[in-house]
């Protein structure tokens, strides 16, 4: 029979057998799950969209009624814009109707439920649907479905952050499909099992299985699957610290998204995904600008003081440009989010923007957006959004209480208040990173001028780096390496604070005891005078010149545009 004639079968006028909604003929069904299972994504749409119109009318008594909806379960999962009529179809099949029904109408129409659940971010309801599908879906002999239900409890065991379950879940959906010879329903299931490699830190075979399942999947028109996949790549490469090819990969990613839906749901998560490698981008084009701005300062110091026209300078006109990308990308992504209702991806969009406005010092603004991605966390139970939230939340009261706003107190206060909160999120999940992540915004804190609590700095330290790889260019990593670097270098100051007590000065002369403690005590008093050289100097009877001069050496005058006179 061809592709689209079961469905046009069913709207053939006069037709002498049964009323339309009293069956779905074994035909149409079968064409569905063939069409799925070779991933002919276009044609098994075109069959869908033919007896669109028709869902609505089927009720209780429509015989394939549960198979169906199982199938247009799978559909708008493989990328059918059909959510609203499959939440409508189970609405008109409610608990009281199913218990006439065949076993294996209710064992689809569950995984249709647990479908929805899953749409719905109800990780509780879509564990429970799935677990009552593998317990007694055996009984129906249909593997392909048991694939199925073993795949998507995998992905709702990662939506809750449990990475072992989530992938011994998809390794058996990958193996039965493997087992039946669906190449192409095994490489679908190949791009999550990879995604859990990378969480757990096995980049190699992440990527091994992502080429698997690129190999079986390039030259079929599954875009959301091969959007999913590119986009696998990209987070790889942003760990990786290669952001432009990260930025490239999202963009790939978003192109097949869009070749089946412009404004798919996935197509806002990429633009998210983007938006953070950009932001880090930013941070990286911010040192080279306070490193251009600190290398003309010392030129002009050399040459004839009479003014000279300053060149543009190409770093700071592309992080202007860097950051009007990223903010554009969230926007975007807010405004698909808006339309698929996604607490986590909302959230996500939400951090992103907080981060990109603490890395700018607007502050009020960056908590604002927290709090509104805790809030979204929280309305679902999402523990990784939760603790993503209440790390960027310790950030800014931390840096609050460095720029000495308002109480200081309170702000110390309250970042560690947000740091262990995070923490306790955080271990909640199998997320090593966020639970790294974690541990660093609390050793952060601990170490922090108001606390000074090395001891509890430490700890956090050494924890985050039991965590983690040694990965250079890892910007996580690389914060854990501050972390230890401030810890290392108090604790020389504080060794030498005792030397000194106990009149240890080695062979150093007074003036040269003196100039160490200046390079002490003057970044500490500048950063608390809110970085103006003219209050260093008066505050402590000093000269411009000599701040200057210590600040200059200490590496400190620049960064973030802050020339240390402009109240001069």
């Amino acid at each position: 029979m061809p592709l689209a004639a079961a469905a046009l079968e069913l709207k053939r006028p006069g037709r002498s057998a049964v009323p339309f909604a009293a069956e779905i003929p074994d035909e149409f069904v079968r064409r569905l799950k063939s069409t799925l299972i070779e991933r002919q994504i276009s044609d098994g749409l075109a069959l869908l969209e033919s007896f669109r119109d028709r869902i609505a009318s089927i009720g209780p008594g429509t015989r394939n009624a549960g198979v169906f909806a199982g199938f247009l379960a799978q559909w708008v999962d493989a990328g059918f814009d059909g959510l609203a009529e499959l939440r409508a179809l189970l609405s008109s099949l409610p608990g009281s109707t199913r218990t006439t029904m065949s076993l294996t109408d209710y064992v689809y129409l569950r995984m249709a439920d647990g479908m929805l659940a899953m749409a719905d971010e109800e990780v509780e309801n879509t564990q429970r649907h799935f677990d009552f599908l593998l317990a007694v879906g055996g009984e129906l002999g249909d593997r392909e479905m048991l694939a199925v239900a073993n795949f998507w409890k995998g992905r709702s065991y990662r939506k809750n952050g449990q990475y072992d379950q989530s992938l011994e879940s998809t390794i058996i959906a990958r193996e039965l499909a493997v087992e039946l010879g669906r190449e192409r329903m095994a490489a679908v299931m190949r791009t999550l099992e990879s995604w859990l490699y990378f969480q757990k830190g096995k980049t190699r075979d992440a990527l091994r299985t992502l080429k698997e399942a690129e190999v079986v999947l390039t030259d079929s028109d599954d875009y959301i699957t091969l959007g999913n996949l590119y986009s696998s790549y990209g987070r790889i490469a942003r760990r990786d610290g290669r952001l432009e090819h990260a930025v490239r990969h999202f963009k790939d990613s978003i192109d097949a998204y869009s070749r089946r839906d412009p404004e798919h749901r996935n197509v806002a998560r990429s633009l998210a995904n983007m938006a953070h490698a950009e932001r880090l981008i930013a941070a990286q084009l911010r040192e080279k600008v306070d490193a251009e701005a600190a290398r003309r300062r010392r030129a002009g110091g050399l040459q004839d003081p009479k003014p000279q026209p300053q060149a543009p300078d190409p770093f700071r006109e592309r992080l202007q440009q860097v950051l009007a990308d990223a903010a554009s990308h969230l926007d975007e992504a807010a405004r698909i989010y808006r339309k698929h209702p996604n607490n986590r991806g909302l959230g996500t969009v939400h951090i992103n923007y907080s981060h990109l406005l603490l890395d700018n010092g607007d502050l009020d603004r960056a908590a604002t957006d927290a709090v509104q991605a805790y809030e979204l966390g929280r309305e679902k139970g999402d523990s990784i959004v939760m603790s993503r939230a209440r790390i960027l939340e310790a950030m800014i009261e931390n840096a609050k209480f460095e720029e000495q706003i308002d109480e200081p107190s309170h702000h110390a206060q309250q970042a560690l208040e947000f740091a262990r909160e995070a923490v306790d999120l955080a271990q909640k999940t199998q997320n090593r990173r966020l639970r790294a992540r974690a541990l660093v915004a609390l050793g952060m804190t601990y170490s922090n001028d108001f606390f000074n609590q090395m001891d509890n700095a430490q700890q956090a330290a050494d924890e985050a780096a039991s965590l983690l790889k040694p990965e250079g260019r890892d910007p996580l990593w690389q914060s854990l390496q501050k972390l230890k670097a401030q810890l290392s270098h108090v604790g020389a100051v504080d060794a030498k604070l005792r030397a000194w007590t106990l009149g240890i000065v080695e062979d150093k002369t007074f003036q040269q005891v003196t100039e160490e403690f200046a390079q002490l005590v003057i970044p500490k008093v500048w950063e608390r005078e809110g970085r103006k050289v003219s209050r260093v100097a008066t505050r402590l009877s000093i000269s411009p010149k000599k701040v200057r001069r210590i600040l200059n050496k200490a590496g400190l005058l620049g960064l973030r545009g802050d020339e240390g006179d402009g109240d001069e």
